[in-house]
């Protein structure tokens, strides 16, 4: 059974991570706040799985293990034992593992004032299915499209004229939740220039499914041209 339960696995593990990759998987990021989102998750995955295997371990030796001949004390001296070190100090450990690596890494997915420089500020309001997005004092409006320069952060104020939705950009960073009423601002920051796919991942009513938009990001340079150009166009 465990030679079964090996080659499975093994088998198995090549399809589990074909779904790291792609234009939608958060565990391929480029940007900064998607790479920060990655190293939590396989920190966490990694971290949980050896805790599986331990508790697997310590399950299959407890199974076939002879306890002999015990008194009823000592038995209730190892439950106790057992109850105190899995049921109390392993998950106050856990928390205070991932709270120690998760607040910090948090921190650099929020929208604080950059180093050098500003951030560049676009508005993005969703309706029922389609993403309205502006660039404020120019007169650019676009539908279902960003552009944003590589290697800037971005900051997006983002709001609903409707139902609640969520904006999400895997590739380049967590999802925030837009409702009526009330602004959320998300911090983006592309790597390298590209196109990355993005989509609402709040249901959202009928056309939820086909609420999708694209993000380009353009050497700065590049970016300034489309940006003049859009300009004269308006």
């Amino acid at each position: 059974m465990s030679r079964r339960l090996a080659a499975t696995g093994l088998l198995g593990t090549p399809l589990l991570l074909s779904g790291c990759t792609g234009p939608m998987s958060s565990l391929h990021p480029a940007g900064p706040s998607a790479q920060v989102g990655a190293w939590l998750w396989w920190g966490m995955a990694s971290f949980f799985t050896l805790v599986l295997v331990a508790v697997v371990l310590l399950w299959l030796h407890a199974m076939r293990r002879d306890p002999g001949q015990v008194t009823e004390r000592e038995a209730q001296r190892v439950q106790n034992r057992w109850v105190v070190g899995g049921g109390l100090i392993l998950p106050t450990l856990s928390i205070a593992v991932i709270l120690a690596v998760g607040i910090p890494l948090g921190q650099r997915m929020l929208p604080l004032p950059p180093a050098e420089g500003e951030a560049l500020r676009i508005d993005v309001t969703a309706h029922q299915w389609w993403w309205e997005v502006s660039y404020p004092d120019t007169g650019i409006v676009l539908q279902d499209a960003l552009h944003i320069p590589a290697g800037v952060p971005v900051d997006l104020y983002l709001t609903s004229s409707d139902v609640i939705h969520a904006f999400w950009v895997p590739r380049l960073g967590g999802k925030m939740d837009m409702f009526p009423g009330r602004t959320n601002v998300l911090r983006l920051e592309a790597d390298h220039p590209g196109i990355y796919h993005g989509s609402c991942s709040e249901f959202c009513g009928r056309g939820h499914a086909h609420m999708q938009f694209t993000v380009e990001a353009h050497e700065p340079d590049a970016y300034q041209a489309w940006f003049e150009e859009m300009q004269a166009d308006d």
